[in-house]
């Protein structure tokens, strides 16, 4: 007490009195972080602990071998590698599909061909590239009915937010797994599972966007009597569409990491032929594999950050200059 009342020296009643309660503020807000993060950790251990149980007690166990699979799945010659990439003999072909390079080739003509695992990569990344087409096609349609400044809030704008909720709720791959015993295996599940999720996901950023539209060009429209969509398309659109693009090529970036997870359930695509190279022991294919997902990733990436950067300003992408 005696630190408090000499570090208020000079202070009048009032000043004194919120200084007093903004320190118990401070000391509370602390009280309740350390007891949060003391949760957590009991949350942790109470989860490792369940898993060492399920593991029939070898979690711990076995935790120190973790990255003994990584060191032992290595070929023994690097280039391996790249004539799994590019689908080139192996001077160690013995008969078996670990060193068989050539027959799954694609061939265009008797001399061109494609390699296998980049046919499958491209197969992938249209997956991904027809879905965003496909769900955000959908979710710009959806999203105007969605938002509160543009409907209000009765029931048709709760009636889209709830079947949006419901698109993304779940996964790709659990998506995929009930549309493949309808559709079967293959591409157009994969397709229709990420679309799907891609509406409900879109969706919401894109009426988020739209009631954070500036509203005076609307009311301007309404005044001199513009009808709803005439309102959409002359005084929304043209102010929310980069922001759509952008979200959009976000977006596809996501839907290649989705088809790729969602191949290895038997949507076709890289994912697939990475689920079979890893599960045989094939370990230059899966190494070749995940090379080309890495370049693919980053070249997309670097692709859509450019073209954000061009739609939404470059402003926007540097560091304290976002709001000017």
């Amino acid at each position: 007490m005696a630190d408090i009342a000499h570090s208020t020296d000079g202070l009048s009643h009032a000043n004194t009195t919120l200084l007093q309660h903004y320190r118990s503020q401070v000391l509370t807000r602390r009280v309740y972080s350390i007891l949060i993060v003391l949760g957590i950790l009991v949350a942790l251990l109470a989860a490792m602990n369940y898993a060492n149980a399920a593991n029939s007690g070898k979690f711990f166990e076995r935790l120190p071998y973790m990255f003994d699979f990584i060191k032992n799945f290595v070929p023994e010659d690097p280039f391996e590698i790249f004539r799994a990439m590019f689908d080139i003999a192996s001077p160690y072909y013995d008969g078996s599909q670990k060193f068989d390079y050539t027959s799954q080739r694609v061939y265009l003509t008797d001399s061109l061909y494609i390699p296998q695992f980049i046919y499958q990569l491209i197969i992938t990344v249209n997956i991904a590239i027809v879905s965003t087409i496909i769900g955000g096609s959908i979710a710009f349609c959806l999203c105007f009915f969605a938002a509160t400044n543009l409907v209000g809030a009765g029931a048709v704008r709760w009636i889209v937010r709830r079947i949006m909720e419901v698109m993304r709720a779940f996964p790709e791959i659990v998506i995929a797994g009930l549309l493949t015993a309808v559709l079967s295996i293959g591409p157009i599940a994969a397709i229709a599972a990420v679309s799907l999720h891609t509406i409900g996901a879109l969706g919401k950023l894109f009426f988020e966007v739209v009631e954070n539209a500036d509203m005076k060009p609307d009311e301007g429209l309404q005044s001199v009597g513009a009808s709803w969509l005439e309102r959409v398309r002359y005084a929304i659109v043209p102010q929310v569409m980069p922001n759509f693009v952008s979200y959009a090529l976000l977006r596809t970036e996501i839907n290649v990491r989705a088809s790729t997870i969602i191949g290895a359930v038997g949507g076709g695509g890289i994912g697939e032929a990475f689920r079979l190279s890893i599960s045989r022991d094939h370990a230059a294919k899966t190494y070749a594999i995940v090379i080309l997902l890495l370049v693919t990733v980053i070249i997309i990436d670097q692709f859509s950050g450019y073209l954000r950067q061009k739609l939404v300003g470059k402003a926007s992408f540097e560091l304290g200059r976002g709001a000017a």
